[in-house]
């Protein structure tokens, strides 16, 4: 029903905005946006929805925010880049307060349906030694050694989820995604991942005519990057669907940072000299979605071209930063 209350959480952040960008598109009407920062700092801010300021690792705050609710879309956690994660671990481990809160006001509250974001952090780093990696399979996660911190939390919290299905009944859906990217989200402060960081610095070297790029790590190291719009789609069908153990949720199209790197060049017509900082977070050599479950559960998979998503992400960093000179 379009009427039946839906709680955004993290809905201050960039997917979380997108999200609610997303469900009033589509006609819902009763949607609750909850985030820990104050509204002059969330990506997106939208009047027609109730905007609350609430820090979900508190209990009772959780309580306060899916009162009501039919529908709860977890987004919400302390987390960055690879140079935020790789110096927070400890912040990153506490978002399963988060999580754990949440289930239990959902369980009470009689929430229809929960859907949590999970990560590919959550996958074994074993199989990760490789640039030329084979693409991670669900069952890939075990035997368990995450990505230390943020990781680890996300696996926890994966099993929190299927414990209260299994025990409560609370029907929780979980998606593990695999780089988000897009128009509306960080590019500078530190905590921005690596497609909004090489646009910031290749969009930099347009600005003051410095044509040198610092590249973190060798370059070699690949990964997939899945376009926003992907994530919303996956995101929705998913939480709708009768899938009951997390699933992949990215793109398969594996590019090294190197080429990630030529792709934003390219878009912004510029040929810059990259030094590479060997001493930088990097984290896993290689890391791509193996789509097989996806494909065969929903018949789709995410499917924008990465340079098609990096053009629109690129044209906005560069909006904003043009803007603030």
């Amino acid at each position: 029903m379009k009427t039946d209350k839906i709680v955004v959480c993290g809905g201050g952040g960039f997917i979380g905005g997108h999200l609610v960008g997303d469900l009033l598109k589509k006609g819902f009407n009763n949607i609750c946006s909850v985030d820990i920062k104050p509204t002059a700092e969330w990506y997106q801010v939208f009047p027609e929805v109730q905007n609350l300021q609430l820090d979900l690792k508190d209990k009772q705050s959780c309580y306060t925010a899916l009162k009501g609710a039919r529908t709860v879309y977890n987004l919400a956690a302390d987390m960055g880049g690879m140079g935020f994660i790789e110096n927070n671990k400890a912040l990153c481990m506490l978002s399963v307060l988060i999580n754990t809160h949440l289930l239990m006001a959902a369980k009470d509250l009689k929430v229809d349906r929960f859907f949590y974001a999970s990560s590919a952090c959550v996958y074994n780093a074993e199989k990760q030694r490789d640039p030329n990696v084979t693409a991670l399979k669900e069952e890939d996660a075990y035997p368990a050694m995450a990505e230390d911190g943020y990781g680890w939390e996300k696996l926890f919290s994966e099993r929190m989820c299927r414990h209260f299905r299994e025990d409560y009944g609370l029907t929780t859906r979980v998606a593990r995604f695999h780089n988000v990217y897009g128009p509306f989200g960080t590019y500078e402060g530190g905590r921005e991942k690596a497609p909004a960081a090489i646009c910031r610095k290749v969009i930099d070297a347009k600005f003051t005519g410095k044509h040198t790029i610092e590249i973190w790590g060798d370059g070699h190291q690949t990964r997939s990057f899945m376009y926003i719009t992907d994530c919303l789609k996956g995101v929705q069908d998913i939480l709708a669907s009768d899938i009951l153990e997390p699933i992949n949720l990215g793109s398969s199209e594996l590019v090294s940072i190197n080429q990630l790197v030529d792709i934003v060049e390219n878009i912004a017509g510029i040929k810059l000299q990259r030094s590479y900082n060997l001493k930088a977070p990097k984290g896993v050599n290689g890391r791509n979605s193996d789509n097989t479950l996806i494909k065969k559960l929903l018949g789709w998979e995410p499917d924008t071209r990465l340079r098609d998503g990096m053009e629109k992400t690129y044209r906005w960093i560069y909006d904003q930063m043009a803007g603030k000179r």
